[in-house]
């Protein structure tokens, strides 16, 4: 395992590099933006996605039993949590899972919480499938992000019918206590808002830190919880299009999954058939030494910053791979701290604002990549700060 690797991504057709030009107007800058990874997989993933390509078949692809199994036996194990596979669904990601569910399980007009700044599909799901989108917005207290119980009661006392739960949170890095999810929950069940969870980056949490599923804290929350997770994020398995959707009844399993079976995507693909299980199995190793190679990451950014871009502040992630750059130092607006970063800096970060208006003046970047990539970005990223103060002066 060896996470300094340079990988070439450019000729495995990766979304990271090849849309650059399409998304930053340009195509020679590093990319820290889009959330995947750039280390290899685990080999035993790998080595299950060799050995069934081997088999030179690639027919219509059953699940067994295993498939299923090799979830509940990784929850309860590491998030003390074993859901009824009997309730679980395969799809082909998270985000597909949360608009489908709004889709279908919400009316039009229905009043949607999140707590923003989040990620920005959130936005889209609810606004693109006609609900109401309703904003509950996290606290920054010393630099910490809360929730924000009053105004998430308030919301719920006026009609809202669901809240789009994101934990651990991107972008703020939160990984929620089993209190605060207890809190939070209690009003969801004191005023019947059903809860969708997006733990996408469940297992993504650092030393001191613990994921709690917010289904697992009480059969009363279990039955108002539906839950999507995936290994995308956790083994870098996004381009195999696999996650589990963990619903709280039979009748709404059976509902979800006579409209897979009528968009026909029902089946995994035999890759990540193969590939999840073999991830949740025999991945564990290959995960807990890429947490600290990342978490390695997260204090070279921090203390890089430190010393050498003091007006750039760094917050450090309880959860995710993603740490947000607080750049209002620099005394530019979004639009030109976005033109700075691509133009004079030549890297390619998430902007801010796109999770939230609170944040502008603010990057999310990525840091799941080798330690020299983030060397030459930040070094780039000095040199610039360094011309702009100089030319403020």
């Amino acid at each position: 395992m060896n996470f300094d690797e340079i990988i070439d991504r450019k000729n495995n057709f990766a979304a990271k590099y090849d849309e650059l030009k399409q998304k930053f107007g340009r195509s020679d800058l590093i990319p820290l933006w889009i959330a995947d990874m750039d280390f290899r997989t685990a080999e035993p993933i790998i080595e299950a996605i060799k050995q069934r390509a081997d088999q030179g078949i690639f027919g219509y692809t059953s699940r067994p039993d295993s498939y299923y199994e090799a979830v509940c036996d990784w929850l309860e194990k590491y998030h003390g949590w074993r859901p009824e596979k009997q309730l679980m669904l395969h799809n082909l990601g998270v985000v597909v899972s949360l608009s489908m569910l709004i889709q279908n399980f919400t009316q039009p007009g229905d009043k949607i919480i999140i707590q923003t700044p989040v990620y920005y599909p959130f936005f889209d799901v609810i606004k693109n499938n006609d609900r109401k989108l309703v904003e509950n917005p996290l606290k920054q207290v010393n630099g910490h992000y809360e929730m924000d119980y009053a105004d998430f009661e308030q919301q719920a006392q006026n009609g809202a019918k669901w809240f789009l739960l994101c934990s651990p949170h991107n972008p703020v890095g939160r990984v929620w206590t089993r209190e605060e999810l207890q809190r939070i929950g209690e009003i969801c069940l004191k005023y019947k808002v059903r809860i969708i969870a997006d733990e996408i980056h469940a297992d993504i949490v650092f030393p001191g830190h613990k994921h709690v599923p917010i289904a697992s804290i009480s059969p009363l929350l279990s039955r108002i919880t539906i839950t999507c997770l995936a290994p995308s994020k956790t083994f870098n398995l996004a381009g195999l299009q696999a996650s589990i959707i963990i619903f709280p009844t039979k009748e709404e399993r059976d509902k979800f999954d006579d409209i897979l079976g009528v968009l026909d995507i029902k089946r995994n693909s035999c890759f990540n058939l193969v590939a999840v299980e073999a991830a949740y199995r025999q991945g564990r190793a290959w995960l807990e030494n890429v947490l600290k190679y990342i978490e390695g990451n997260f204090k070279y950014i921090n203390d890089y910053c430190k010393n050498n871009i003091p007006a750039i502040k760094p917050n450090y992630p309880e959860g995710t791979y993603l740490v947000l750059l607080d750049c209002r130092q620099l005394g530019l607006d979004q639009k030109q701290l976005h033109d700075f970063m691509v133009n004079k800096a030549r890297v390619a970060l998430d902007d801010g604002f796109w999770f939230s208006n609170t944040l502008e003046q603010y990057m999310r970047l990525n840091a799941a990549c080798p330690r020299h990539t983030l060397q030459k970005a930040l070094q780039q990223i000095a040199e610039a700060v360094h011309t702009l103060q100089t030319e403020n002066i």
